[in-house]
Parts: C-alpha cells; sequence; structure tokens
C-alpha cells in the first residue's frame, strides 16, 4: 500500500461530484492522496438528485439502486448504518401490451435517506469540493495539470494527477485534443437523455401501485415519490419519458414535452388534471459500454476516467468505477 506520507505529495483533480467522482476521492483519500474536486452545481449527488417545491420534495434523478457487487454491498452498509439510505419496498406494478400487471421482480430496492442526495453527501463529508466551479479548459504543462472554471477563470494550484468523472459527452469535449482513445469509449456509450416530469396532485392519486415499469409508450417509469422511506410533504409523483423518446425530443419545449408526457399519462389511466407540474431535462441519463476489463486511465498523461457509463450503468456501476480507478492509480504511484 502506498504510504501516506509518499502519497500525501500525489495531488489529484477530480472534475464531477456525482457519485463515481465521490467514490474515486474517498478511497484516495484514504489511500493518502491529496484530492481536490470540482463540481459546476450547488450541491454534489450529480443524477442521485432532489429537487424541493413548496411543500414537497421529489428524486427526479436516479429512482433507486440495486447491489449485487460485493465491494458495493458493503460500501452500502455503510450508508444504512449511518442512515444515508435504506431498503425500498414499493408495490410494483408492470404496463404491456395495453394492460397492467403485478411485478414479479424480487430484487432488493435501495433509496437514500432522508432523499436521494443522501449518499453523496455521506461520501463527501470528509472531502475537500469546490461547488459552483464548471470546468472549461484543462491543460498539462511539466507533468503538472492546470484547470480553468467558467465563474473563476484559472484555478491556482496545479495538480500531478486529472480524473473526469464526467459522462462520457463532457468528457470527451474536455480531452478529444489529447486522449484519442477516449473517442471511441463515448461513441460506443451511447448516452440519452430523459425527460421528467414531477407532479403534485391537488389531491392524491387513488391508486393500486407505489411505482410502475410502462413499456412501449413514451413512459418508461412513474413513482410515488412518498412512498419511500422518510419522505415527507405533499403527494408527488414523478414521470420520465423512455430514452428514445427523450433522445428524439430532446431540443422539445419544455412545456410541450410535458404536455406530451402527461397525456400518456392519462392514457394510463393516471390523470393528474390540473396538478402544479415541473420538468427537467436531463442531458445524458442512460447509456454505456459494456464493463472495462480495467479502468480507463492515460498512464503518460495521468489522466483518468470515471463514471457510470465505463462499468455497465446505475448507481453500482458509478461507485465501483471510482473505487477502481481510485486503486489503479494507487499501484501506478507504488
Amino acid at each position: 500500500m502506498t504510504s501516506k506520507t509518499h502519497s500525501k505529495q500525489i495531488s489529484i483533480a477530480i472534475i464531477g461530484a456525482g457519485i463515481s467522482g465521490l467514490s474515486c476521492a474517498t478511497r484516495l483519500q484514504k489511500l493518502g492522496f491529496e484530492v481536490e474536486v470540482y463540481e459546476k452545481s450547488r450541491g454534489v449527488s450529480g443524477r442521485m438528485s432532489t429537487r424541493n417545491g413548496d411543500g414537497w420534495n421529489a428524486d427526479h434523478g436516479a429512482q433507486y439502486f440495486t447491489a449485487r457487487d460485493p465491494l458495493f454491498i458493503e460500501e452500502l452498509n455503510h450508508w444504512i448504518q449511518s442512515e444515508a439510505a435504506s431498503i425500498w419496498n414499493p408495490c410494483l406494478k408492470v404496463y404491456k401490451q395495453g394492460q397492467w400487471h403485478d411485478s414479479i421482480s424480487s430484487e432488493n430496492r435501495y433509496v437514500g435517506t432522508p432523499n436521494m442526495t443522501a449518499p453523496g453527501k455521506f461520501l463527501a463529508r470528509n472531502l475537500s469540493i469546490q461547488l459552483n466551479q464548471t470546468i472549461d479548459q484543462i491543460a498539462i504543462k511539466k507533468g503538472k495539470w492546470s484547470l480553468h472554471s467558467i465563474e473563476g477563470g484559472d484555478i491556482q494550484k496545479k495538480f500531478d494527477w486529472l480524473v473526469l468523472a464526467l459522462p462520457a459527452p463532457q468528457a470527451l469535449a474536455l480531452t478529444q485534443q489529447m486522449d484519442l482513445k477516449i473517442k471511441g469509449w463515448v461513441s460506443n456509450a451511447n448516452m440519452q437523455g430523459c425527460w421528467t416530469v414531477i407532479v403534485s396532485p391537488n389531491q392524491n392519486l387513488n391508486t393500486d401501485f407505489d411505482a410502475a415499469f410502462v413499456n412501449n409508450e413514451i413512459i418508461s417509469w412513474i413513482s410515488r415519490n412518498n412512498s419511500k422511506p422518510n419522505r415527507i410533504g405533499r403527494e408527488v409523483w414523478i414521470i420520465h419519458a423512455n430514452p428514445q423518446w427523450s433522445q428524439e425530443w430532446i431540443e422539445l419545449d419544455r412545456d410541450a414535452a410535458a404536455k406530451l408526457i402527461l397525456d400518456c399519462a392519462k392514457k394510463l389511466g393516471l390523470d393528474f388534471g390540473d396538478s402544479k407540474v415541473s420538468i427537467h431535462r436531463w442531458r445524458y441519463a442512460s447509456g454505456h459500454v459494456n464493463p472495462a476489463s480495467c479502468p480507463i486511465i492515460n498512464q503518460d498523461l495521468k489522466l483518468g476516467f470515471c463514471g457510470d457509463w465505463l462499468r455497465g450503468g446505475r448507481v453500482e456501476g458509478a461507485w465501483l468505477s471510482g473505487y477502481e480507478l481510485a486503486s489503479q492509480i494507487e499501484i501506478l504511484q507504488k
């Protein structure tokens, strides 16, 4: 293992404070590296996100996550013990061929508590993170990385390593002149958007399910946010459009997209009437390459990539991607 005395001299910048970036950062810091995280948003957790409204809040990004890998199960247990996550047992249905069916899935589903940002905040608790910093330029000179942000200009500190914990197209935009290999990975990732509608009904909907998968419609998922543990406030429903439709209509006017999605919900028997509606457009919500046999690193440049798109998608893939990249960096620094 790299000694803390030695590795503390090695500084690493991580762009992106989603689960993969936070996972990579916490692992590197435990190994003794000096880590600084830069995030364009005003908070951490990326697509494990929550929106707050007047008397309500709703997880409008990742809806839940599963755990299959022993390493991630071990991490999840830390989250649960710290009350940052909990199991969710929704009454689950499936809509297919014009009919509703009970889901036969028995897989455990987990959520952050009291909202989906909690695991990210748990990971971030001991990290140095610079929020509201959109890194738009990177450069390497004499073996040191320099960064530039839209908000603050040139960042004074220089770094030995750079990690991009970003969706594939954003990683490509920063590195396409430096690492040609990333182009192939990005095209294979085929990341697609997701239109998300958040509905706060005037009165609670009388349904016999908490969440549902929807097949062959504009909508692919719908859930009652309040069915998750520790949720408070007014009833809120989350509706996700399917990735293919979302990507095809990613530039559609927000209100027009919301109307088409709500019309589809009404066709399925979910009439929200004159409810309060918010809409969010995720430009890069899904898509991934086949899990890589090893993390993506340009050893000569000391440049690494992590994200769910490099590890099969999902929250678990994001966490594993960051963890494995950190472990590989430690091996290279021995």
